[in-house]
């Protein structure tokens, strides 16, 4: 059955818009997920969070000596959280968990091509191993330094906090959250969680920063903190914005499922239409274009 030239274009170009609304990873942001409260001045700076997540991630115990806390840490493939210290002009120490925060529109779920990384509707955003290609855009694109690649093992995969998912699924909390002694580790519904923060700046205001970290950074967190410190003095980075990383890029990416669907077409249509227009010659060949 021929198809007319007209009608292929038309069904390509529904395809190409079709590719394009398609929902996005925003459609299941997670506003009214789940979250974490980090409130610092409440952190003893135990580590228990530490030892916690480890043993239900299976990894490696953490170093048990507190000279850990000497030195600025990020998370490793072998260690999915970790505790930092600060310290205030006064002489208070400070202690702030560090882990992945859980973007509400996620930036290494957006880049990742073969959708390895997802943003699951109750707040995790959770890694698919079995997809995984290892090309790693979800570590360039991510803008807290979070995943973490397996580069000494043979058969390497991403690594990174998993908020406890399979826990969640299972009605239990964080592994963190459930041995915190000191209440610095408040686990619930997000938007609660924003009107607690913001009710203990409004009882408290001058032991807090009047602002809640996550609340809006790179388009929201399910991991907020409350800090009577700078936040980048307790790793939080300051220059992330407000947007979301992928809404800063959407506009220019959705177009290239039409252009991929529109010019392999487009292309045939002009040969055929140039093959057309010559003609075939007496021995059956085309005639040679005289315009040509």
């Amino acid at each position: 059955m021929k198809l007319a030239r007209r009608t292929f274009l038309k069904a390509a170009g529904v395809a190409g818009v079709a590719s394009i609304v398609s929902p996005a990873t925003a459609a299941v942001r997670a506003a009214a997920g789940r979250g974490v409260l980090v409130d610092t001045t409440l952190c003893v700076g135990c580590r228990g969070c530490e030892a916690a997540c480890s043993e239900a991630n299976n990894l490696p115990a953490p170093a048990g000596d507190s000279a850990v806390l000497e030195g600025r840490r990020s998370t490793t493939p072998t260690a999915f959280t970790v505790v930092n210290q600060a310290t205030a002009a006064s002489g208070a120490v400070r202690y702030a968990k560090s882990q992945c925060l859980h973007c509400l529109d996620p930036a290494c779920a957006s880049a990742c091509p073969v959708r390895a990384l997802e943003k699951t509707a109750s707040g995790p955003v959770v890694y698919h191993r079995d997809r995984c290609m290892g090309c790693r855009y979800c570590m360039v694109a991510c803008p807290f330094g979070v995943p973490k690649y397996e580069y000494d093992r043979p058969v390497p995969y991403v690594r990174k906090c998993s908020f406890c998912a399979e826990r969640q699924a299972a009605g239990k909390p964080p592994a963190c959250t459930e041995v915190c002694p000191s209440g610095a580790l408040l686990f619930g519904d997000r938007e609660q969680l924003l009107e607690t923060a913001r009710t203990r700046i409004y009882q408290n205001p001058d032991r807090y920063l009047h602002h809640v970290y996550g609340e809006h950074e790179a388009g929201g967190t399910a991991w907020l903190y409350l800090s009577d410190l700078p936040f980048e003095s307790l790793g939080l980075p300051a220059d992330v914005g407000t947007g979301s990383y992928p809404e800063l890029t959407r506009g220019a990416l959705s177009a290239v499922p039409l252009v991929l669907t529109l010019w392999p077409p487009l292309l045939m249509s002009l040969y055929t239409f140039a093959k057309n227009r010559r003609g075939p010659d007496e021995t059956g060949g085309q005639k040679e274009d005289p315009h040509a």
